[in-house]
């Protein structure tokens, strides 16, 4: 039954998750933290940041993770087909329209309406993102004693190195990763 409720929730994902990873992200912790409880928040964290870390999109990284999780690894790979499966039939389908009726105003427009959609939803993804790394999971907070100023200080300097000197985001990731590792233990 497990597998079962797997491969449905993360076809769910796969099929409603129009505009790629960051925009997949408040779908994927619908699923997983707030439906069917199958991680915390900060464990949901924790497998969105691996998940950019490891090569692939992070939809299928998030499946194959939260499936082995539960499940082990037939949860895995069912999670993760659940999650490629709306997406093959959804290409097929749409390639084969396209290539019929490209020439139609009415079908650029319809992919012009659905760029404000994906913006706001990944801007959601980076909002839910940002407050549980500043605020530890606990929500916005007018006290500033609930700000993790560790927390921002990385944030700021990663920002300002990438926006001043263009370096690779990679390092920038292990950096703030080292810099982690190296602070939150003595706290």
């Amino acid at each position: 039954m497990i597998l079962l409720k797997l491969f449905w929730s993360f076809f769910q994902i796969g099929l409603f998750s129009i505009g790629g990873g960051y925009a997949a992200m408040p779908l994927i912790q619908n699923q997983v933290v707030d439906i069917n409880g199958w991680l915390s928040m900060s464990e949901f964290a924790d497998v969105i940041t691996i998940s950019q870390m490891t090569p692939g999109p992070i939809a299928i990284n998030s499946a194959t993770f939260v499936g082995i999780r539960i499940a082990g690894l037939p949860g895995a790979i069912i999670a993760t087909i659940g999650c490629v499966f709306p997406s093959c039939i959804i290409v097929l389908t749409l390639a084969y329209v396209y290539y019929k009726y490209r020439g139609i105003s009415t079908v650029q427009g319809v992919l012009n309406g659905l760029r404000p959609a994906v913006i706001a939803m990944i801007g959601s993804a980076g909002i839910a993102l940002v407050t549980l790394a500043f605020w530890n999971g606990k929500g916005v907070s007018d006290k500033l004693g609930d700000l993790d100023f560790i927390s921002v200080g990385i944030f700021l300097t990663a920002l300002f190195i990438l926006r001043k000197w263009k370096v690779n985001p990679i390092y920038v990731m292990v950096g703030a990763g080292v810099i982690g590792i190296c602070i939150y233990p003595f706290i």
